[in-house]
């Protein structure tokens, strides 16, 4: 369960770089280079306060988003009903598929949602019954059926 930041966690220009990297790195040899200058850090600086602010979870991840659908793949949004005592257990499970690419507990009936993302589209049925097979519980699959830009952002 993750903690709320204290509001001293982040000064401003922590939130400054999270506000920036939102949008995007630019596809060049040093793209740390041009958001250093525009921050005033050096590069290093910049990669330091990345890293510190993955350390201290106000980021939970920092990389590219691949389209595994423009490659050929596929991905599927997930879920199961997982019961209480067996929460930890499962998610273990689940987490060591190397098709699961995140995972996320929910205060609902269907409790643990997950992204499968495979290299063939096939794989997404493979890898939902392998889960099944090792679980014993049902992989419930909701593939996409229609692609939505919503260009989600959050103000540091």
């Amino acid at each position: 369960m993750r903690t709320t930041l204290a509001p001293e966690a982040l000064d401003v220009t922590d939130r400054l770089l999270i506000n920036r990297l939102q949008e995007g790195l630019p596809m060049e040899h040093a793209p740390f280079a041009r958001i250093a200058q525009e921050a005033g850090l050096s590069e290093p600086e910049v990669v330091d306060r990345i890293t510190h602010l993955r350390e201290i979870g106000a980021i939970t991840r920092f990389g590219p988003f691949i389209d595994a659908e423009a490659m050929g793949g596929a991905f599927c949004l997930c879920a199961m009903a997982v019961p209480r005592d067996r929460f930890d257990e499962v998610m273990t499970l689940v987490n060591a598929q190397p098709e699961v690419a995140h995972n996320y507990e929910r205060q609902h009936r269907l409790n643990m949602w997950f992204v499968l993302a495979c290299e063939k589209p096939e794989q997404i049925a493979e890898a939902a019954v392998r889960i099944e097979g090792e679980t014993g519980l049902q992989v419930l699959r909701f593939p996409k059926l229609k692609e939505f830009f919503i260009g989600f952002r959050v103000e540091a």
